[in-house]
C-alpha cells in the first residue's frame, strides 16, 4: 500500500481506499510458529499416543524413533525420572535439545511408524562408506561399538556408547612388525595381544586403508595394513561361523576426514586439534558433543599435550572414527 495523506491507496487492485485511522486494524506480523500450542495441533486420541510412547518406552525404545538418536532419547527418560511423566506435549520444550519443530518431528514418527520406517531404510543403504551391509535394526539396537585404528606401530582402540559416552580409549605399541622377514606368527602373537585388551561391544569399526596399491613403493606398508586389517576381521568376528552376522565393519577413512572437514585435496590431515576441543567442550559445555569420564579427561589431556613423543594419532582416529559412525548412523535414519 502506498500512503496519501488521509488514506491509503492498495497498489494491487489501485481500486481500495483505507483510511490512515484504520491502519492498526491490518496485522503484519507473521504468525509464530514456537508459540504456538503443540497440544492443539493433534486430537485427543492422538495426545493420548504419543504421550503413552514418551512415557512407558524405555531410552532403547524411544532411540528407534527419529530424531530421538543419542542424547534426546536419554533426556526424555532423564525428564521422566526427575519430574515424572509427561502430561501434555508442550511440556517437551523443557527436555534439553528439544525445540518446537524437533517435538512436531517426533510426534509425526510416533503417530505414523510405517511412513518413517520405510523412509530410513531407503536413507540408510546410501551409507556407502561402511561395509559390509547390516540390518538397520541390528545397528540401530547396538549398545556400544569399538572403533580400532592401526597404523605402522600402533593399535588404537575407541570404545562409545550410543550416548556418545567414551568408554575406553587406549592403544597398543609394537615394535616388531616391519622387521626382518615376513612372519604370519608374529602377527598372529602381536594381534592377538592387542585384542586381548580390546573391551567387548556390538560392533567393530575398523579403519579402511587408504594406501593406493599402484604404489608399489609402498607395498610393504599396504601389505603389513592388510595383513593388520584380515586378522582383526577374523580375531574379532568370530563368532561368523555360528551365527552368520557381520560384527566387525570397515569404515572409508576418508569419508571420516570430508565428516569433519580434515582433508586437503585428497590427503587427510591431523585430527588432534578437533579432539583436544571435543575434550574441552565435554567440560565447559551442558550437552557435549562427547561425553569423557571425569577421572580420565586429565590423563587423555595430558596425552595430546604439546611436546609428548606419542602424538596419539591412531588414538584421535579412532575416536574421531567412532563419532563420525554415530553421527552418519543417526543423520541418516
Amino acid at each position: 500500500m502506498v500512503q496519501h495523506r488521509s488514506f491509503l491507496l492498495c497498489t494491487c487492485c489501485k481500486d481500495s481506499h483505507y483510511a490512515s485511522a484504520d491502519l492498526h486494524k491490518f496485522d503484519y506480523l507473521q504468525p509464530d510458529s514456537e508459540a504456538e500450542d503443540i497440544d492443539g495441533c493433534y486430537t485427543p486420541q492422538q495426545r493420548a499416543t504419543v504421550l503413552r510412547v514418551l512415557n512407558t518406552a524405555s531410552r532403547e525404545e524411544l532411540a528407534g524413533i527419529k530424531l530421538l538418536r543419542g542424547r534426546k532419547s536419554a533426556n526424555i527418560v532423564e525428564y521422566r525420572a526427575g519430574h515424572g511423566p509427561f502430561t501434555n506435549l508442550q511440556t517437551l520444550l523443557e527436555v534439553p535439545l528439544f525445540k518446537h519443530k524437533t517435538i512436531m518431528k517426533v510426534c509425526q514418527s510416533i503417530l505414523n511408524p510405517c511412513q518413517e520406517s520405510g523412509k530410513k531404510e531407503k536413507k540408510l543403504q546410501g551409507l556407502k562408506f561402511v561395509k559390509p551391509d547390516v540390518e538397520r535394526k541390528r545397528l540401530l539396537a547396538a549398545k556400544s561399538i569399538v572403533s580400532v585404528v592401526f597404523g605402522i606401530r600402533k593399535i588404537a582402540w575407541a570404545h562409545v556408547d550410543r550416548n556418545l559416552t567414551v568408554l575406553n580409549w587406549n592403544q597398543e605399541t609394537s615394535h616388531r612388525y616391519m622387521k626382518g622377514p615376513y612372519l604370519p606368527s608374529i602377527y598372529l602373537e602381536e594381534i592377538s595381544s592387542a585384542i586381548s585388551k580390546i573391551p567387548k561391544a556390538d560392533f567393530f569399526i575398523l579403519e579402511k586403508p587408504s594406501i593406493s596399491v599402484q604404489n608399489t613403493n609402498l607395498f610393504p606398508v599396504t601389505l603389513h595394513l592388510r595383513t593388520i586389517e584380515a586378522m582383526l576381521h577374523g580375531l574379532l568376528g568370530g563368532t561368523f561361523l555360528e551365527d552368520g552376522q557381520h560384527k566387525v565393519l570397515s569404515m572409508v577413512r576418508t569419508a571420516v576426514g570430508k565428516h569433519f572437514e580434515l582433508m586437503v585435496g585428497d590427503s587427510r590431515t591431523s585430527g588432534r586439534e578437533l579432539v583436544q576441543q571435543l575434550m574441552v567442550d565435554s567440560v565447559t559445555q551442558e550437552h557435549p558433543r562427547v561425553l569423557f569420564p571425569q577421572d580420565a579427561l586429565a590423563r587423555y589431556r595430558r596425552l595430546f599435550q604439546k611436546g609428548n613423543a606419542d602424538r596419539g594419532e591412531e588414538m584421535c582416529d579412532a575416536l574421531l572414527q567412532a563419532v563420525a559412525f554415530y553421527e552418519f548412523l543417526f543423520n541418516n535414519s
